[in-house]
């Protein structure tokens, strides 16, 4: 379902107005000051809305699909494509595309996004009221700062859950069946947090490039500072993927060392089996071959004698354990 919400800057500016498509351009006309349009789910109307406005076709073209992030300066308007944290309860990020006029913002998007519910609290804030010359312009910056803080909220939790996890891989009385899928989701979700912050750092310090003429000199401060925000979230983001990374490394390689401890304790098992029944063998089948012939315990008829077999299997038994002294056998 499309919907479409407006806001201006002055009493106005701490409600929305949800409009129609066809209610913008008026709405528009009479608005005094900054505006902000958020279109969600936006259609075909809202497509040929934008294309009667002049933004550039490419532009809106890349609102129904899937881009790739980017900014852009075009002749009569600035256009914007970042990756914000959908409102679902798994990490997921969605595009968000944003046109940028000297006096009017527009957001385009196709899923609910925390970011852009937090920038609607800020519109309504003394700071940007106050902030209003400086022009759509510094809507942007609130935007793309909204989007920064919202990944700083999730990934407050992640350091403590690295640590967490580190503990339990340390940890040599307790063994934790799931502790590789939650190193597993761990990393999902770091991969899926990198997927909208690296970016983000890329495009605007691209937009800070003196030859792209995107930042006008009153903003200038407000964008190094947003520039800086970003630089230290991609980083933290960097040092949990390595954290989570080593964690599950180190995981992996406890896993492969306690397989080889029991696979060497079955070997010893197997080979001291196998040394008792080679030795077994030979006395069963002297025991077998005797036992047929022998009355033991006084009996005439005996051929050797019950102390001569049993010398018989000493000897050979010592002959066998001899061979396998000879051949290191018993030592490894």
């Amino acid at each position: 379902m499309v919907t479409i919400t407006l806001r201006v800057s002055g009493d106005r500016a701490k409600h929305s107005e949800e409009l129609a498509v066809a209610d913008l351009s008026p709405a528009l006309d009479t608005a005094d000051g900054l505006a902000w349009i958020d279109m969600r789910n936006p259609g075909s109307e809202e497509r040929a809305w934008l294309l009667a406005q002049g933004y550039h076709e490419m532009a809106v073209e890349d609102c129904f699909k899937e881009p790739v992030p980017k900014a852009f300066v075009y002749d009569t308007h600035r256009f914007v494509v970042v990756r914000a944290r959908d409102a679902d309860r798994e990490i997921d990020t969605e595009f968000l595309c944003v046109f940028v006029t000297d006096d009017l913002l527009i957001t385009v998007r196709h899923s609910a996004m925390p970011s852009v519910k937090n920038f609607g609290k800020r519109f309504g804030s003394r700071k940007i009221q106050r902030r209003v010359e400086l022009g759509a312009e510094y809507l942007l910056y609130e935007m793309l700062d909204a989007i920064a803080d919202d990944w700083y909220r999730i990934l407050g939790g992640y350091s403590e859950r690295i640590d967490v996890l580190e503990d339990r891989v340390f940890d040599p009385k307790t063994i934790h069946t799931d502790l590789l899928q939650d190193l597993h989701e761990l990393k999902q979700d770091l991969r899926e947090i990198s997927k909208s912050v690296s970016p983000l750092h890329e495009v605007v310090s691209r937009m800070m490039r003196p030859d792209q003429d995107y930042i006008t000199e009153s903003c200038m401060v407000y964008w190094q500072d947003i520039f800086d925000v970003l630089t230290k979230l991609n980083n933290d983001v960097e040092n949990y993927n390595a954290g989570a990374a080593s964690t599950r490394d180190t995981y992996l390689s406890q896993s492969t060392m306690r397989l080889a401890e029991s696979q060497a304790e079955a070997n010893d098992v197997i080979r001291i089996l196998t040394i008792l029944a080679t030795l077994m063998f030979p006395i069963t089948a002297i025991a077998s071959i005797f036992g047929m012939n022998i009355e033991v315990f006084g009996a005439s008829t005996e051929m050797f004698g019950l102390a001569k077999i049993m010398g018989l299997m000493g000897l050979t038994i010592a002959g066998i354990l001899g061979y396998f002294v000879y051949k290191g056998w018993l030592s490894r």
